[in-house]
């Protein structure tokens, strides 16, 4: 099974002068629970080439098992550094594809053409589409066959409000991934703050916050098999 990547390339948080990017939790946990399975993976951002990291996630008491393990893993850090070109994906030759999150897609991947064109081919082709954390932001523009939010009427869930006001970024993000979600018309739910949590409806995947990134690869490996 080939599995598609997309990390997000934006690196400024909000105008606060500090950095963001991908969260490394969201990427190792689901890079290692796919390939492990046997997935080949192919990562692709924006802007292509290494995607910035949230300097946050990198902090010691963020680190895992998935992202000790990565960083121990020069095949996988020389993957991530050469990351390839979103708009240049063709999305006949996957079989799924994975959105780390990270508040980096916020800015970038929720508006981005070529990632919202290539959500629609996936879900028109019965291609399940994952998202952790504040990934499932790029579902924001997204349309269903029927020209409505693809959300909509769909089980979802995402980075809750109480979360975002934990980190104290309420104000600072573009959009609140929850209020996002809901106005798009989705069935959302969550678990408490910080917990493993994801939901499976249809072709969507989608999990609430770095915590839910494992379970949300296996949700996707599920609908793979």
């Amino acid at each position: 099974m080939n599995i598609l990547m997309v990390l997000t390339s934006h690196d400024q948080l909000g105008d606060t002068g500090k950095k963001t990017g991908f969260w490394l939790e969201e990427f190792a946990a689901p890079y290692y629970t796919l390939k492990d399975a046997g997935a080949r993976l192919t990562l692709v951002s924006p802007q292509g080439g290494q995607p910035p990291l949230d300097p946050k996630s990198d902090e010691p008491d963020s680190q895992t098992e998935a992202t000790r393990r990565f960083k121990a893993d020069p095949q996988a850090q020389a993957a991530l550094a050469a990351t390839g070109r979103l708009a240049e994906v063709d999305a006949s030759g996957f079989d799924a594809v994975f959105y780390p999150g990270g508040h980096g897609p916020l800015w970038d991947l929720a508006d981005d053409k070529a990632s919202i064109a290539l959500i629609e081919a996936m879900i028109a082709a019965g291609k399940p589409v994952a998202a952790v954390c504040h990934a499932p932001g790029v579902l924001r523009d997204v349309k269903g066959a029927d020209g409505k939010p693809l959300v909509s009427g769909k089980k979802v869930t995402g980075f809750t409000n109480t979360e975002e006001e934990a980190v104290g970024l309420t104000q600072v993000v573009p959009f609140l991934v929850e209020d996002m979600l809901k106005k798009n018309g989705g069935i959302y739910s969550k678990a408490g703050d910080w917990q493993p949590y994801a939901v499976t409806d249809g072709l969507l995947v989608t999990g609430q916050n770095p915590a839910s990134s494992e379970v949300a690869a296996q949700a996707l490996l599920k609908l793979l098999a």
